[in-house]
């Protein structure tokens, strides 16, 4: 009965993984790109670097993931660019992510691999465009 319950309630929750973790993301995207909100003296970053593409993809994919705008193609390609981060950055540090301090980037990675496959859910643009007759 109680797993009953819980299913049905599997759709919000897939909106509430969604929204939590795009909100996290664009502001890891923000810090790279203006700093913010982490207020630390920083120079400019160079848009065509890979931390510059790191932060436009994070903060742009993220605020479009975080309304559920074209969740599935976005979530996939910041999926990609999560699994590239953690090879190019973490992964050279050692071999498990504990160690290599890649744990976030490797859980993004799948949590944006699951919204690719299973969509925004239903508090979502992707849903309220689908809905219309």
């Amino acid at each position: 009965m109680r797993g009953q319950v819980l299913s049905a309630w599997e759709p919000q929750v897939r909106s509430i993984l969604r929204i939590v973790s795009a909100f996290l993301l664009a502001a890891h995207g923000t810090q790279k790109l203006f700093g913010f909100p982490v207020n630390e003296p920083r120079d400019p970053v160079a848009l065509l670097t890979l931390i510059g593409v790191a932060g436009v993809l994070e903060t742009f994919g993220g605020l479009l993931l975080l309304v559920g705008l074209w969740t599935r193609p976005v979530a996939f390609l910041l999926s990609g660019q999560m699994a590239v981060a953690y090879f190019l950055r973490h992964q050279p540090d050692g071999l498990l992510p504990i160690l290599n301090r890649g744990e976030l980037a490797a859980l993004y990675c799948f949590v944006f691999l699951y919204l690719a496959a299973a969509g925004g859910g239903p508090w979502s643009l992707d849903a309220l465009r689908t809905s219309r007759p």
